[in-house]
């Protein structure tokens, strides 16, 4: 893992095909990478806010990710808890794609 200026190389972007989601670990957390349908880059926290579970063994349609125990639902590019049993928002960090990794700037 490279790292710039805050910002770490988590994966290669060829490694998420569009319209898929893949987990990657960083800086000791479990990150959930999407490359949605319309070629958007979004990294969020893997885990769901309500019951744990791995975003990235979840159901992704278009922008929202439905969580793989609960079926709560996300908006991905903005983390937005879009239905219950999830309230809390999900983390998406600052994302760039340079040098074709996806970059990620996580808080210390």
């Amino acid at each position: 893992m490279s790292t710039t200026d805050g910002w770490k190389a988590v994966t290669p972007a060829d490694e998420v095909e569009e319209d898929d989601v893949v987990c990657v670990t960083a800086c000791g957390r479990r990150l959930a990478v999407f490359h949605l349908e319309d070629g958007e880059y979004v990294v969020t926290d893997d885990r769901c806010t309500h019951g744990e579970a791995s975003l990235a063994d979840g159901y992704l349609d278009g922008d929202t990710i439905e969580c793989p125990r609960h079926q709560g639902v996300f908006h991905v590019p903005t983390g937005k808890a879009m239905s219950p049993p999830v309230v809390d928002a999900l983390p998406v960090y600052p994302t760039r794609i340079e040098d074709g990794q996806v970059w990620v700037q996580l808080p210390d």
